[in-house]
């Protein structure tokens, strides 16, 4: 397990959020109970999830709500984070919605706390596709089979009437690479995440098919989702509210100063490119977390896990055993704009 602790990281990002005035608008956490436990471990994907700079510019957030030591977990036991929380290799996790609920209906003990933000996926294809429809038949990339990006497609695929498991070919492989592959005609499309769409964009490879951004029934709903493991959740009430607060600051800095938010992350070293960067936090939609209902994303995609046969229990048991709302509601009347 592969773990950052930079003390140059930090400045970086105190900057930030000291410049957003962020830092000094803790009179509140201060009149609550201090944090149980003052460490935390957050996933961390440097350079191939510029969506997540929120959660890469939270630790002075973090830290000004009493959570002293920050650690970022950049590699664990398996490829995907849903992994490492699993193994207990973190305390929270900044994932995909389908990736959540797999873990649920798995038996992972895990807790849904909040949604991050909506629409930072794009699907992108190769000439000869022109609709989600025209799929069938063609090669379509993914990491890994039940992986977020290929349950996401499964839904989207069947959500058009087409079979997921006959009319795809599914093009897994180890360490993927969407971009080269796409640009060497491997794969005929993709769910490209960022900074794939950027880089796609800039070397004019490919269109796109589905903005998750834009597109119905896919904008409504969060893209990225935090939970926590329950058993976190339960024994550390407080400090558990306190994360999340920061996060949702962190996400609101994304949205007041998203220039700021890529400097701190390309300084940090979680981004490669500062207008990359920058370009996913303008397309991804960090505004939406205060309008949106958690709870419906859960549903909606819990639904159509359960119709595509990807789990077996249905959207209220999923809601029941692995979410928790109190502090989201709390959170949304406390630090309403």
């Amino acid at each position: 397990m592969q773990i950052i602790q930079n003390r140059r990281h930090f400045l970086a990002g105190a900057a930030a959020v000291g410049a957003a005035g962020l830092i000094g608008t803790t009179t509140r956490a201060q009149a609550e109970a201090p944090p149980e436990v003052t460490s935390v471990r957050l996933p961390a994907f440097p350079n191939v999830s510029d969506c997540q700079a929120a959660m890469y510019v939270s630790e002075e957030l973090l830290r000004a709500e009493g959570i002293m030591d920050v650690q970022f977990v950049t590699s664990g036991t398996g490829p995907d984070s849903a992994d490492w929380i699993a193994n207990n290799e973190l305390d929270f996790d900044w994932n995909f919605p389908p990736a959540h609920i797999r873990s649920i209906a798995n038996g992972v003990p895990i807790t849904v706390l909040a949604g991050m933000h909506a629409g930072c996926l794009e699907l992108f294809a190769n000439d000869s596709i022109r609709s989600v429809k025209d799929l069938k038949g063609k090669r379509v990339g993914v990491d890994a089979i039940f992986g977020a990006p290929h349950m996401l497609l499964v839904i989207m695929t069947a959500s058009v009437g087409l079979d997921p498991n006959n009319d795809i070919n599914w093009i897994a492989t180890p360490n993927f690479n969407p971009v080269e592959m796409f640009a060497a005609g491997k794969i005929d499309a993709f769910l490209a995440g960022p900074p794939q769409p950027q880089e796609m964009r800039v070397r004019k490879l490919g269109h796109v098919i589905l903005n998750t951004s834009i597109d119905r029934p896919w904008s409504q709903y969060f893209c990225c989702m935090l939970s926590g493991t329950s058993d976190f959740v339960q024994r550390y009430p407080v400090a558990t509210k306190r994360v999340l607060r920061a996060m949702l600051k962190a996400v609101d800095l994304c949205v007041s100063d998203p220039e700021q938010v890529a400097r701190v992350v390309v300084e940090k070293r979680f981004a490669s490119s500062y207008n990359y960067a920058l370009q996913a936090m303008t397309d991804a939609r960090f505004d939406k977390w205060r309008e949106y209902d958690a709870e419906d994303t859960i549903r909606f995609y819990a639904l159509r896990m359960q119709e595509t046969g990807i789990v077996k229990p249905g959207p209220q048991t999923i809601i029941t055993e692995g979410t928790y709302w109190r502090f989201l509601d709390e959170l949304k009347r406390e630090l309403k704009t």
